[in-house]
């Protein structure tokens, strides 16, 4: 409830123990009114005369005055007592990460030991992980025998889907530049903003085209302050596939472990599916909570109308209500 413009809920009192002279001063009006209580009359002839005598003004609201002096004294201690109103603020502040995905689209991405094949396992696993992020930028290279920014660090996650699902095996000449992918990478995270920059690169074979090789590349992603995990994604168990599995994954286990990252291998859409979503439990998104209370003091309000019932009652007692002895 407001009252006097004020939301109640949110008062507390600085010097609270001013308002325990709020029943004391009603006991002492009650008191007071007993003692000082006694009839008005006049003398008249008979009762019947008395009857037809009017009340006038002056009888009815004799009592006025001293009633605005006790309320005007009531507003006094509630101001002693120094209500005030708090306001709490809070701030959410989010801290994201800017991540790089690295997607090998090499013709080999397109063996089927994975369901239903490599690539669209990997595709699939990255659309999920882009949902699951709500404060980060992404970005997409995609690579084979070049390295191609598909999307810049974005935040405009719907784009970011409709660039993931234009992307193909075959749209570049065919190859596996992990260096020049990497080196790719780490550029576009260079001048990023975000405390935690991270590159996922994933491949299911090893580096044989590209100026950058990857050793130089997790180089400069380590001076750059680019953590990089790292997927190699095959069945090697599986013989029915057209082409075996050459993941150079100590390489991609030296790059992982320079940069502060990980390296992981990924024999099914599933496996594939948990390593993003561990990679996501590691890359979280830091949450600040602040908390600001704002104290405004209203006392004011209630002294300035105790100030007007005071002048009232002065006014009152000294012209209309006036009383004699």
């Amino acid at each position: 409830m407001d009252l006097f413009g004020i939301d109640w809920s949110h008062v507390r009192f600085a010097a609270p123990l001013w308002l325990l002279g709020l029943p004391l001063l009603a006991v002492f009006w009650w008191m007071r009114r007993r003692q000082t209580e006694r009839p008005y009359g006049v003398r008249v002839a008979s009762a019947t005369d008395a009857s037809r005598l009017p009340l006038t003004a002056a009888v009815r609201w004799r009592g006025l005055p001293g009633a605005l002096r006790y309320a005007a004294v009531a507003l006094v201690l509630v101001a002693l007592a120094r209500p005030q109103e708090q306001s709490a603020v809070q701030t959410r502040s989010t801290e994201g990460v800017d991540i790089m995905m690295v997607l090998d689209t090499s013709t080999s991405m397109g063996t089927t030991d994975l369901f239903p094949s490599r690539f669209e396992a990997a595709q699939s696993v990255a659309s999920d992980f882009i949902r699951g992020r709500t404060s980060d930028r992404i970005g997409l290279i995609v690579f084979a025998g070049k390295a191609f920014t598909q999307a810049p660090l974005t935040l405009d996650y719907p784009f970011l889907q409709r660039m993931l699902a234009m992307t193909q095996t075959g749209m570049l000449e065919d190859g596996t530049a992990i260096g020049s992918a990497l080196a790719t990478a780490v550029a576009r995270l260079r001048d990023a903003t975000a405390k935690s920059k991270v590159a996922i690169l994933l491949t299911d074979g090893q580096n044989n085209r590209g100026e950058v090789d990857p050793e130089t590349a997790a180089a400069v992603a380590e001076a750059e302050g680019v953590r990089v995990y790292t997927v190699g994604v095959g069945d090697p168990s599986k013989r029915d596939v057209d082409q075996r599995l050459q993941i150079d994954e100590a390489t991609l286990r030296r790059v992982a472990e320079r940069t502060g990252g990980r390296y992981y291998l990924a024999t099914s859409r599933d496996a594939l599916a948990g390593i993003y979503d561990e990679i996501s439990r590691l890359e979280t998104s830091r949450l600040d909570q602040r908390v600001y209370t704002d104290v405004a003091e209203r006392f004011a309000g209630f002294l300035a109308l105790a100030s007007v019932l005071l002048l009232a009652e002065r006014l009152l007692a000294a012209t209309r209500l006036r009383t004699f002895p």
